[in-house]
C-alpha cells in the first residue's frame, strides 16, 4: 500500500501531547511509520514537502519531518500537470499547498493521502474525483488492519 503524509502528519508526533487527540493522533503516526519501516507501507514524498520542511524554523520539528521522510521509497517532483490538478483543487476551495500535496499523492498513484487537517480532509473527501483516498492517520491504521 503507498501513502503520502502531509506536512501537518508528518508533524504530529511532536505536537504538544496534551490534548487526547492529538496524542492519537501522534500515535497513529509512529504506528504507521513503524509500517513503513517494516515494508509493509510505502511512504511517498515529493517535491512539494520538501519546500514546505525547508521552511521550518524549529530545529526539532525539522529533525523530526526530514527522518520520517528519510523513509520513503518514492518520491514525486512537480511538473505541469500537478500544477493544472493543484489549480483544480483549489477552485474547490483547498490552500494552494494542500492542493499541490494532494495533486503530488495523485501523481504518484497513492493509495492514501493522510491528514491531521480537518478542513482539508473534509474537502478532499468531498471532492468527487479524487483519485487516492483522503483519511485521518487513525482511519489510515484502520485501513492497514484490514
Amino acid at each position: 500500500m503507498k501513502i503520502y503524509l502531509d506536512n501537518c502528519s508528518l508533524q504530529r508526533p511532536v505536537d504538544d501531547q496534551d490534548q487526547p487527540r492529538i496524542e492519537q493522533e501522534a500515535e497513529a503516526v509512529i504506528e504507521i511509520l513503524t509500517h513503513c519501516e517494516a515494508g509493509r507501507l510505502t511512504l511517498f514524498s515529493s517535491e512539494s514537502l520538501d519546500f514546505e520542511i525547508g521552511e521550518i524554523m524549529d530545529a526539532r520539528r525539522l529533525a523530526a519531518c526530514t527522518g520520517i521522510l528519510s523513509v520513503a521509497k518514492g518520491y514525486v517532483a512537480t511538473n505541469e500537470t500537478i500544477a493544472r490538478r493543484a489549480e483544480e483543487f483549489g477552485a474547490s476551495g483547498i490552500k494552494a499547498f494542500d492542493a499541490l500535496h494532494l495533486a503530488s499523492a495523485e501523481a504518484g498513484e497513492v493509495d492514501f493521502f493522510c491528514t491531521c487537517d480537518d478542513r482539508l480532509l473534509r474537502k478532499a473527501k468531498a471532492l468527487t474525483d479524487l483519485k487516492v483516498k483522503a483519511v485521518s492517520p487513525m482511519e489510515l491504521v484502520e485501513e492497514v488492519k484490514k
